[in-house]
């Protein structure tokens, strides 16, 4: 009787041991796998670079989407080959505030001279009505909405690579039809402007799309 006493209390829970092969697979379902990037991702690393992702965010984003493939010899092979003959050139980006610090000074003032000598094109519709009741040729084409601030900013980014806040932008008259317009910019004036200037500028051109 102690012999079967004893096979009871071992099926209580508090007396159940567990193989060490059991604890072992437990660990299988958190494996994380080792990829490569074929194209830089935010937050995970750049392409040609080798992380480890978890295998349910490969298989279900970046494998059916080619951001990335298993770490094994050929595949690294063919990115090697391949970054040998196309390696992007990631384009600096640079920020322009309302205020700087000590030791910004230069990144600002290089910003403000790529956006001096810049030209930026907006590609807008025309007013359709408008267009057609024009008395001739010579009459300005009107937009069918005019250009805001918000999106100079976002068009200045894209193009150029800097970020400035709409309040870096003077409008004092809307931008309402096609052509060529010069906008004041509001910088910080610890920014030294190029020899001959008064004040930073922006130059835009509006045309059809």
């Amino acid at each position: 009787m102690a012999y079967i006493q004893q096979g009871r209390n071992a099926l209580r829970p508090d007396r159940i041991l567990h193989h060490p092969i059991l604890y072992a697979c437990q660990g299988v379902r958190y494996r994380r796998l080792e990829v490569i990037l074929t194209t830089k991702i935010d937050k995970l690393g750049n392409a040609g670079e080798t992380v480890k992702v978890a295998p349910g965010y490969f298989r279900n984003h970046l494998m059916p989407k080619l951001l990335a493939v298993p770490n094994i010899e050929k595949y690294a092979h063919l990115i090697r080959e391949q970054r040998k003959i196309y390696q992007p050139v990631e384009e600096e980006e640079v920020k322009v505030v309302k205020k700087t610090v000590d030791g910004e000074a230069k990144e600002y003032e290089k910003a403000a001279r790529r956006l001096e000598n810049a030209r930026l094109v907006l590609r807008r519709l025309p007013d359709i009505a408008k267009l057609r009741s024009r008395a001739s040729k010579d009459d300005p084409i009107h937009l069918r909405s005019p250009v805001t601030k918000e999106e100079i900013v976002a068009e200045v980014a894209r193009q150029l690579s800097i970020n400035i806040e709409p309040e870096n932008l003077y409008l004092p008259t809307q931008m309402s039809t096609f052509g060529e317009y010069e906008v004041p910019l509001r910088l910080p004036r610890s920014i030294p402007l190029p020899e001959g200037k008064v004040q930073w500028t922006l130059n835009i051109k509006v045309r059809g799309k």
